[in-house]
């Protein structure tokens, strides 16, 4: 029969205990790792906002220019230029239904928002179109965001 001393350690018992301590490390480094993940995700889905909102001033823009095309003798003598103005002008003639076209276009809420802005104005053969809307979400707390766009008619 074989006897143990009491000065003799015992294998399980001497290192209880450290397990645990690995499963608390690692379970840490995933929490950093998952809530680095959630910020990047939400960092992306505001830069895909604020591009979507870009990419609409842009089609918006080249819209404006297409009626301003099919009307050129008038676009050319200034008759679309306008001011920075959110409020679309009345309905008239075919400037005015346009512009006011234009202007409402970009206020709907799939667009820019009812905070869209817009500018025109033309030289001998070129014209500018100048949009501006609230881009807070997407351009880091900044309100206003301004794009322009110049075309020979």
């Amino acid at each position: 029969m074989i006897r143990y001393s009491r000065t003799t350690p015992r294998g399980p018992r001497t290192v209880s205990g450290v397990g645990l301590i690995e499963v608390l490390v690692a379970v840490v480094v995933l929490s950093f790792g998952m809530l680095g993940l959630a910020a990047m995700q939400a960092l992306a889905l505001r830069s895909s906002q604020s591009a979507l909102e870009r990419s609409q001033a842009v089609v918006l823009a080249y819209a404006i220019f297409d009626s301003m095309r099919a009307n050129r003798a008038v676009a050319l003598i200034g008759g679309y230029d306008i001011p920075m103005t959110c409020a679309p002008p009345d309905t008239g003639d075919l400037v005015a239904n346009d512009l006011r076209r234009w202007i409402t276009s970009m206020q709907q809420n799939q667009a820019l928002g009812g905070s869209a802005c817009g500018q025109i104005t033309c030289g001998s053969l070129e014209c500018t179109v100048t949009v501006q809307w609230n881009d807070s979400r997407g351009n880091g707390g900044e309100d206003r965001h301004k794009m322009k766009t110049t075309t020979r008619l």
